[in-house]
């Protein structure tokens, strides 16, 4: 098979553009069902969505694919995707599928399953899906009474919202601390006011009101300035934001600085040593995450597991490894005593824990962290060419290496979700990585780029 399907987050394009077409969406659920359920005699899936206007289109098609291959399909609504890993196993599915393109802009969807455990598909699954999807034949379909129901699950957003709750302990309160949130008019815009109010805090809700076009539209982890200028602006103890499907977390201290995954795994992984509850003593990041945090387990008695960039990574290193705390730079953080993927809410409640614990600001939690200087620069590309085949780009990437003398690294690779190539360089001097990005950002411009 030569056609693929599947990126690193599930099946994601231009919605109502192939591959995220009604019809494609109905064959893949159908196939889904083919692989995930074939040995059932009466399977169902937890189906759910964010707030884009497609998300309605789209979970039509899976349901009405689900139900004529015999699931008896429950519709959860808007939620974040870390609920549907939640809600999957607490109704004993066969498997839950979210509709949500994440961080991407609004006109983007996407189609991502978990399996019956809560998580997310192997390689080889979802290879399987692929082959069922491409195959020429027909199939046939049940009939009769065989063929699936549709029915709402009228308290999925409380089931979750309990569950969340769960994850700290019963004397945790938040009574008269002020949270700026800024919930980016996405799949959390209900679900953690709902829990922080819960727990007694006072709410400052910003970017809480979707109209299924503005997801992520200025707001939410991914733009941390608008979040530090809120936090500044309310007087906020500190601020938390989500991305359009809330598996991601971003913090703002008091005086509105921004912590990235990096500064909350070095502080959760800290404090998780001192109570000696961090397995085997390692965190588990990616490439991408800052070597500062390898500086910080260093002086714990710890260690850093990294992996390729994607939470599917971290969470194959995390069960492979039997370890309990792992993210990625983006803000994906799974702590998983708790979670089987990245939940925004859960890890931001497990961030309080240790303010609350230990009496500190976000401000002096965040001192841990002493990070190496880092340049990023994204590239919007045509097509995802083997860089290799760029002669001059090579020798571009081999002179910064050569530069940077064992004191710094350079990566290049592709976006698993965006049509983009991301350049990490990450050094001492943050002038000189400026430096030796331009000429590698102009041979990407110049070869790839859109």
């Amino acid at each position: 098979m030569s056609q693929k399907l599947f990126g690193t987050d599930g099946v994601r394009g231009l919605a109502n553009s192939e591959p995220v077409t009604v019809e494609s969406a109905l064959k893949l659920a159908q196939a889904a069902v083919r692989v995930l359920a074939k040995e059932e005699n009466y399977p169902t899936a937890v189906v759910a969505r964010d707030t884009r206007a497609s998300g309605e289109m789209l979970e039509s098609a899976i349901a009405a694919g689900l139900a004529s291959n015999g699931v008896q399909v429950l519709l959860a609504g808007i939620i974040p995707t870390p609920a549907v890993a939640y809600l999957t196993t607490r109704y004993c599915a066969s498997f839950g599928i979210m509709i949500s393109a994440s961080h991407n802009p609004f006109q983007d969807n996407g189609i991502k399953f978990f399996g019956p455990n809560g998580y997310k598909l192997s390689d080889e699954s979802e290879r399987a899906i692929e082959a069922e999807y491409y195959y020429p034949g027909n199939h046939q379909l049940p009939t009769g009474k065989s063929i699936g129901r549709i029915r709402t699950i009228q308290e999925a957003t409380e089931d979750y919202v309990t569950f969340a709750a769960s994850t700290v302990a019963k004397d945790f309160s938040l009574s008269g601390v002020k949270i700026a949130v800024d919930l980016a008019n996405g799949a959390a815009y209900q679900t953690t006011p709902m829990v922080l109010t819960m727990l007694g805090a006072e709410v400052d809700m910003h970017s809480s009101a979707p109209d299924g076009i503005n997801i992520n539209v200025d707001c939410g982890s991914t733009h941390p300035t608008t979040l530090s200028r809120i936090v500044r602006a309310s007087g906020a103890a500190f601020g938390i934001a989500h991305d359009g499907d809330a598996d991601r977390l971003l913090l703002c201290d008091e005086l509105g600085f921004a912590l990235d995954g990096d500064d909350l795994l070095a502080i959760a992984a800290a404090d998780l040593v001192l109570r000696d509850q961090l397995n085997k003593n390692t965190v588990v990041a990616t490439i991408m995450s800052n070597f500062g945090l390898d500086e910080v387990m260093h002086r714990h008695g710890g260690k850093v597991f990294r992996t390729e960039v994607g939470d599917r990574f971290i969470v194959d290193a995390l069960v492979q490894q039997q370890l309990n705390l792992g993210g990625e730079q983006s803000g994906h953080m799974i702590f998983r005593d708790f979670t089987t993927t990245g939940d925004g809410l859960v890890a931001a409640l497990q961030i309080i824990a240790i303010m609350l614990r230990t009496g500190k600001t976000l401000s002096e939690l965040r001192q841990i962290l002493k990070k190496f200087p880092q340049v990023l620069c994204n590239v919007a590309v045509k097509e995802k060419t083997p860089f290799e085949q760029f002669h001059l780009l090579t020798v571009r990437l081999r002179e910064a290496e050569s530069r940077l003398n064992g004191k710094g690294r350079v990566l290049l690779r592709y976006s698993g979700t965006e049509s983009k190539a991301r350049l990490l360089l990450e050094g001492l001097d943050t002038d000189e990585l400026h430096k030796l990005a331009e000429p590698i950002v102009a041979e990407l411009v110049k070869n790839l780029g859109a």
